[in-house]
């Protein structure tokens, strides 16, 4: 493959009205700034209304089937509803629902991306005396905080905690990177100690969240530091959290530090990845630094390493940006040849190139090329495609209305 550029010259939130009460758990002292919404009133509600019925001869009830019925989605919402209401009543008249059914419960309602009933199951397990498993903790845990509920997250973590249900790493890791996700690396960090005095161990995933907020939000250099922080005191890092800092580097436009840090991989005791190579071939080719692009790909496959589809469509996209759509195409011929499946992201940069020199033959045979490998244009194609007509050539738009039907 290295041979292909030899020709290449150098040139939503659950926000409640009212004020919210405050948690007095370590977690959530230490995030005042976070958005919480109090379980306390869940936790405790529940306890009340089971703390006396329940017994030792607590009668065990099935829930409503709600995955049986009709299809669409206002009558899977119905059904689902229903299984939450019946599970509801009879929690509160102190029978113990059926854990697995809870579970699926729990797990269909993140689905339908019903964050509070979600917890509200999460609550009624608890208070009827059911133990939920590791998976559907961590999966409500993980589920509020892509939603952006990190505070609620971790207000669910304390109160779990508080009725002595063990959080493990994982369940922190999720925190962590939801934190990271939302720009708070202060509170990472300071998760991040509280994870470590509770006898957990941090992980490699874990050092990589934290490293990539520190680049995002502080610069690649202290990323750097922080990677060193890490290392000082006994963290292990892998080699995603190295990928973390070569794409910090590059993206800061330091590609001859990032060539430093990718040699230095072996001492470190890594192998470069295809990531690895990614990262680095990415800058170099948008740089223009053909031979030494060149010089990778030699590396990549001297180290045995295949190439993926985005070492492909990295070489692709920068060769048509550089007016090279001849060896363009001769990379995407290869990557259909070693298997892999064109699409439109493969095509769009060669097909933007060609509209902007206004080749509407050309245009026509690629698109027919797209259309035999079974690959269809997409928004980014027509978008192309309409520069011909911002270039006062309307007329040639003709020729493309069967393919953008």
């Amino acid at each position: 493959m290295a041979s292909l550029l030899n020709t290449v010259s150098p040139a939503a939130n659950l926000s409640p009205k009212t004020k919210r009460p405050t948690c007095g758990g370590f977690l959530h002292s230490q995030f005042p700034n976070l958005r919480t919404f109090s379980l306390n009133k869940g936790f405790s509600r529940v306890s009340a209304s089971t703390q006396i019925a329940i017994s030792p001869k607590d009668t065990i009830f099935n829930l409503p089937n709600w995955r049986v019925g009709r299809n669409d989605q206002k009558g899977k919402e119905l059904r689902i509803y229903d299984a939450f209401l019946h599970l509801e009543y009879l929690v509160g008249k102190g029978q113990k629902p059926e854990v697995n059914q809870a579970t699926q419960l729990l797990y269909d309602l993140c689905k339908f991306n019903k964050a509070r009933k979600a917890v509200r199951v999460m609550e009624m397990m608890v208070g009827s005396g059911i133990i939920p498993d590791a998976a559907s903790y961590t999966h409500l845990v993980n589920f509020l905080c892509k939603r952006g509920n990190v505070g609620y997250a971790i207000q669910l973590v304390e109160k779990m905690e508080g009725h002595g249900f063990p959080t493990n790493t994982v369940t922190y890791n999720t925190l962590v990177k939801g934190l990271c996700m939302h720009g708070n690396l202060n509170q990472s960090l300071q998760l991040l100690d509280r994870l470590t005095k509770k006898g957990l161990i941090p992980n490699a995933f874990t050092y990589s969240f934290l490293l990539e907020a520190a680049y995002k939000e502080r610069g690649v250099d202290e990323a750097m530091k922080l990677l060193d922080d890490i290392i000082a005191k006994g963290g292990e890092p892998n080699l995603v959290s190295y990928n973390v800092l070569l794409t910090g580097l590059c993206k800061e436009g330091r590609t001859e530090e990032a060539i430093k840090l990718f040699q230095e991989l072996p001492v470190k005791g890594f192998s470069p990845s295809v990531v690895s190579f990614n990262i680095l071939l990415r800058s170099l080719c948008y740089e223009g630094r053909w031979e030494e692009a060149n010089e990778l790909l030699a590396e990549m496959d001297k180290e045995d390493q295949p190439p993926s589809v985005v070492t492909y469509n990295i070489l692709i996209t920068s060769l048509s940006l550089n007016g090279r759509t001849e060896q363009a195409f001769k990379v995407l011929d290869e990557m259909t040849r070693s298997g892999f499946k064109a699409s439109a992201t493969s095509y769009n940069p060669i097909i933007a190139r060609l509209c902007k020199e206004g080749k509407v033959d050309l245009v026509l045979k690629c698109l027919d090329q797209m259309i035999h490998r079974r690959c269809h244009p997409n928004e980014g194609t027509y978008s192309a495609i309409s520069m011909l007509s911002e270039q006062g050539k309307g007329t040639h738009i003709q020729p493309f209305r069967c393919y953008m039907k």
